[in-house]
Formats: C-alpha cells, structure tokens, sequence
C-alpha cells in the first residue's frame, strides 16, 4: 500500500465492526506460523546475506516471503521458457537470497510477479502476459529451479491496477493463477498455490477484495489458499481487533471475519494466508504512524488474532527494516540505522491483551525465538524494576495463556530467561 492510497482509505473508515466478523476463537487456526517479508533488506542490508538470514532465524522466523520478479530473472524471451537452465535466465539473485534462507532452515513463500515486456506486447510490469501459456512456462521453469519450495503466491495485491491492469479476477485467473497453479503442482508433490494476494481496498480504479474474491469464484480460479494483506485503512483509529468498517467492502484485520467467511462460501477447502501486514510508526512517520508502544501492542495483538482465526494458516509481517524513503513504508521492527524498535520484542515474544472483565485479563503468548525455551513468565513492573507475576510452561508451540487479576494500567512484559518481551499496559 502506498502512503498516497492510505491517506484516501480514511475516508472510508467506519467506527464499529458487526459482532459477527470478528472470527470465534472456538475454532481458533491453531497452526498458524508467523513469518516476515523484506525483499530489499535481505538482498542489500547491512553485513552478509549469511548475516541476515541467521537474524531472521535468531528473531523466531517461521516463514519468509520472498518476491521473483518475472521481468527480472527474464529480461530477454527464453528459447525454451519452461527450462530453468535457459540462458536467458538470470537466476543470480534469487539463488543467492533463498539458498541462504534454505541454509538457515527458513521456510519460504515464494511470490512471483512482473511481467517482462517481451511478454505483454511492450507494456509495463503490472500488465498481464498475452497468453496463458507464457506464465505457466515460468512457472515451471521456477519451480523446477527451487524444488524445495513447497509455499507459492501468485502476484501482489492484483485488485488494484498499480499492480494489474486492468484489475480484472476473471483476467488474473486465466492468464496467471490458473497456469501457474498447474505448472507447479505437476514440478512439485505437496506444493501449495495461493491465490487472490489482495490489498485491503480497491484503490482507484480497482476491485475491492469482496468482489475480488467472488470474481475468482466466478472465474473457476484453482489455489489452495487464499492470500490478504490486511492493513488497516486508518492505522490512527483502527486496531487489529476495532474500529473496521462493518458496512464496507474492504477487509482488514479488525474485520478478519468476513475474508473467513467468503472464503467457506467459494472455496470451501482453501486455507487462508495474510501475507502482508503491519502498522508504521511515529516516529519517524509523524502523519500516518502509530507511537511506538502502540506498534508493538498492535504486533502482538495481530498475532493473537491470526491465531485464534480459523483457517488462517499464515500471518506475515512487512518489514524487518524501515525504507530509507519517508513516504514509503516505516513498518520495520528496525529503524534505517537498525536501532531496535518495541516491535521487535513484541515480534520475538508477543503478549496480547484479549479481552478484561472487571479485574480480570486474559492475555495471549507466545515464546518464539529459539533462545526462548520453554518456560514463560509473566512479569510485572514496580518501582523496583521487573517482578515475577506468574510462571507456566508453555504448549509445543511455544503458547501460553493467562487469566490474571490486574488493575487498569498495570505495566507486564513476557519473558524467558534473559530475554524480555515489549512492555504492555494493561487497557
């Protein structure tokens, strides 16, 4: 999303969501792994791309999305664009980028996107192939080239035209998902092919992620996931649990509940994956960032929310650095100067607050981070520094839960060991 698109996304905003959008936590998704995506960083980050690969892996990383541009790694028409070893590929920097998240024992999901101009006619990036065949060509020729790879997204928020055009469901499916879908699952036993990968909103010109999915119904789209990004539209007022517009038809986080209900209407068997999210912060974004307390609070609450959503399977969070440009994104759990934000302790070892009756809170955790172990505490503090509020050993995948009484206001972190989670005032 641009900084541009979310300016005009608040007006859109509505102040209450229907009670029933919010996904019940009976069927809670109880899988679901947390991931990160920051194509830029890896490739061109401080220190090796070793370096950086074994951070990902130190943070808890479960899942990196990473981006193939088509236009990149195939500038020039292949001879035979099926075969990975054509020498008109370049598979130079993604070989380097995902051999090292391989090395590190880093699951991945692979995006591919943009098309190369031999392939549309001339046109720009965001235009589709001319013909099915082109697409489904590539994307064999890739996934022969990484046959480990078992996670795929086909293209990037394609209901907005800055990404596709025209935006068309029935168009992305013929000549992108639909190819791709086959030629992967004909190169890879027990791949899985995500369709959709669409933007919280329409943008000008777009389709909203509504119409966007029922389209790709309409279409006979195949996936096995559906893929979202669900940013909030007004990162100011919205929450990951409040404050979505329940009349709209936009989906975000804090309306979670209407994506898992449209995708049981159209695609009963498919899982679904938010692949892109996050809140920026002030600072250094004064005009559309969060305080950054409030970027590590809504970090571990988004993580409480996926996981207690039925279906959802993935929740990836965009970036590990802030971008260098202020009017792009300032998302990262680093500053540009790779300062530590509190969102990288709420990313290590979130602590979400669910909900509070009376004196009573109920929080979620989880210890993500390979150093973290497998005894949780809760902790509290007082003027003489961090108490120990509670101890529990924590479920296989690192998951902890407590009902606790404290008063409003009430300042706890979770921690393990020597490692300590971003502070959470209790609301």
């Amino acid at each position: 999303m641009g900084r541009s698109l979310a300016l005009l996304a608040a007006a859109f905003l509505c102040t209450a969501i229907a009670v029933a959008q919010r996904a019940p936590a009976a069927h809670a998704s109880a899988a679901v792994r947390f991931g990160l995506t920051d194509d830029a960083w890896l490739e061109d980050g401080a220190g090796t791309l070793d370096d950086r690969a074994a951070t990902l892996a130190a943070l808890g990383v479960e899942v990196v999305r990473y981006t193939i541009r088509w236009n990149e790694v195939a500038p020039a028409q292949p001879a035979d664009p099926a075969d990975p070893s054509d020498p008109a590929y370049d598979w130079t920097t993604p070989d380097q980028v995902l051999n090292a998240l391989h090395g590190h024992h880093l699951d991945v999901l692979v995006q591919l996107l943009d098309t190369p101009s031999w392939a549309n006619g001339g046109e720009g990036p965001n235009v589709p192939p001319r013909t099915s065949a082109a697409f489904g060509a590539f994307a064999t020729a890739v996934a022969h080239r990484y046959p480990w790879v078992r996670k795929w997204l086909v293209w990037n928020e394609p209901n907005q035209t800055r990404w596709l055009r025209p935006a068309s469901p029935a168009l992305y499916t013929t000549r992108l998902l639909n190819p791709a879908y086959a030629a992967i699952h004909r190169a890879i036993a027990g791949a899985e092919v995500a369709g959709g990968g669409t933007a919280p909103r329409a943008g000008p010109g777009g389709v909203s992620p509504v119409a966007w999915l029922r389209g790709l119904r309409a279409a006979g789209a195949r996936l096995d996931a559906y893929a979202h990004n669900p940013y909030p539209l007004d990162p100011r007022h919205e929450t990951p649990t409040s404050g979505g517009c329940g009349r709209c038809s936009t989906i975000t986080m804090a309306t979670i509940g209407r994506l898992v209900s449209l995708v049981d209407r159209s695609f009963p068997r498919a899982r679904i994956w938010l692949t892109e999210y996050g809140y920026q912060s002030d600072p250094p974004d004064p005009l559309l960032g969060v305080p950054l307390a409030t970027q590590a609070r809504y970090e571990a609450l988004a993580d409480a929310v996926a996981y207690r959503t039925r279906r959802v399977d993935l929740l990836i969070h965009f970036l590990y650095r802030d971008e260098p440009q202020l009017g792009r994104f300032q998302s990262g759990l680093v500053t540009v100067g790779g300062v530590a934000k509190p969102a990288l302790a709420a990313f290590e070892l979130p602590l979400a607050e669910l909900r509070r009756s009376g004196t009573t809170t109920l929080l979620w955790g989880q210890l993500r981070t390979p150093e973290a172990g497998t005894v949780a505490l809760l902790e509290r503090r007082t003027p003489r520094g961090w108490t120990i509020l509670a101890r529990k050993q924590t479920s296989g995948r690192g998951i902890v839960t407590w009902r606790v009484r404290l008063p409003r206001g009430s300042v706890v972190r979770l921690a393990s060991g020597a490692l300590g989670g971003a502070p959470l005032a209790i609301g």
